[in-house]
């Protein structure tokens, strides 16, 4: 697929997306939502395993912003302004760890608020990324702020919706489904590095989250050892260290291209 075909589509995708946004029916953050099923305490931590469960994201942030940031040139970028985005991608994983594990201490909407924000700015960050690398670095510089803007407002929006007592989460839903379609988009894009498939895990690891979390109960009533809410947690994190894999292993197209000769 070509850049500008694929610019095509994602702008296609966008206005699909929110077209259907605006004709869906306004949906509240269900007040159930908050009732996870392992809510143990341990150490005097409540809801242990879901509140510590979130050090994974970050170990995983801490050592993203250690490698990137290093001087072992362990990651190599054709263009070093393409850092800049997963910069942010481990930052905000480091913020999830905090904010995720603010919310699960004592869950209710005023606190999740502050798992979301954190969540919004990596999966932005990370499609910012991929518009850097596989359509223009220049494009990729403008979005990401913009980007980032609108994922922070997206939670923002849903949490005045709150407030005023008619709850509407369609904004935020509608940016995280199309974020992931974004990113199966653009991986069909000519790839400047090698390793494209990576990114199909990492989305694979972000729906196993998700179905981790819709089975939390289930998979606790199983043996009581662990919840699925806990289980997305390393899911989740697991998705940001194959990201950190992928930069470690990659090469550019064109050297790896060289090498094989």
């Amino acid at each position: 697929m070509g850049r500008h075909r694929g610019v095509w589509i994602l702008l296609g995708v966008g206005a699909g997306v929110a077209i259907a946004t605006m004709f869906a029916p306004r949906v509240a953050q269900p007040l159930a939502y908050h009732n996870f099923a392992d809510n143990r305490s341990w150490l005097g931590i409540p809801n242990f395993g879901d509140v510590v469960s979130n050090l994974g994201f970050a170990f995983v942030g801490v050592w993203g912003l250690a490698v990137l940031l290093g001087t072992s040139r362990r990651v190599t970028f054709v263009d070093l302004r393409e850092r800049w985005a997963y910069l942010i991608v481990f930052a905000g994983m480091v913020l999830v760890a905090v904010g995720s594990s603010y919310y699960h201490l004592a869950p209710d909407n005023a606190r999740l608020v502050w798992d979301r924000l954190p969540m919004t700015i990596v999966f932005m960050a990370l499609v910012d990324a991929m518009i850097t690398e596989r359509i223009s670095v220049k494009a990729g510089l403008v979005l990401l702020p913009l980007l980032l803007l609108v994922g922070i407002a997206s939670v923002v929006q849903w949490h005045l919706s709150e407030v005023r007592g008619a709850g509407d989460l369609r904004f935020y839903a509608a940016l995280q489904v199309y974020a992931v379609l974004a990113l199966l988009v653009i991986v069909l894009l000519p790839a400047r590095y090698t390793r494209n498939g990576d990114f199909v895990i990492i989305v694979g690891f972000y729906v196993l989250a998700k179905i981790l979390e819709l089975l939390d109960g289930a998979i606790f009533a199983a043996g009581h050892l662990v919840s699925g809410h806990t289980l997305k947690h390393l899911a989740a994190a697991a998705a940001g260290w194959w990201v950190l894999r992928m930069l470690e292993k990659r090469r550019p197209v064109q050297a790896a291209q060289l090498n094989s000769r």
